[in-house]
C-alpha cells in the first residue's frame, strides 16, 4: 500500500497536484523516551513530480520539513494526463503513486 494519497484538479493547462504522504520525518536529533537512544535520521530527500512520465518538479527536502508531509504543486498539464508523485529517504526507502488528471 502506497505512502502516498493523491489528489489532482485540472484547470486549463494547469494541473492542482495536491498530496500527503505518511513518513515520520524524523531529523536524528531526538531520544526515544521509553529507550533513551537516539531514534536515527529517516526523512524524504528528493521529491518529484512527473507529468506523462517527464519530470515537471523535481525538490530536495530536509529535517526541516513536517512529519507526514503535505505538498501542494501546480504543475502543466492537462486533464487525462497521468501525474506521478515519487519520494526517496535518505535510508534508502522509496515510493511512489500515479493517478490521472
Amino acid at each position: 500500500m502506497s505512502t502516498i494519497k493523491m489528489r489532482i484538479s485540472a484547470a486549463g493547462d494547469v494541473l492542482d497536484v495536491k498530496s500527503l504522504i505518511e513518513h515520520p520525518m524524523e531529523t536524528g536529533r531526538l531520544k526515544d523516551k521509553a529507550t533513551g537512544k537516539i531514534i536515527p535520521a529517516n526523512y524524504i530527500q528528493t521529491l518529484t513530480v512527473s507529468v506523462n512520465d517527464k519530470p515537471a518538479v523535481e525538490a530536495n527536502l530536509s529535517v526541516a520539513v513536517s512529519k507526514n508531509p503535505y505538498i501542494n504543486v501546480k504543475v502543466p498539464g492537462k486533464k487525462g494526463d497521468k501525474v506521478t508523485i515519487a519520494w526517496a529517504s535518505n535510508i534508502g526507502k522509496s515510493d511512489s503513486e500515479t493517478a490521472t488528471a
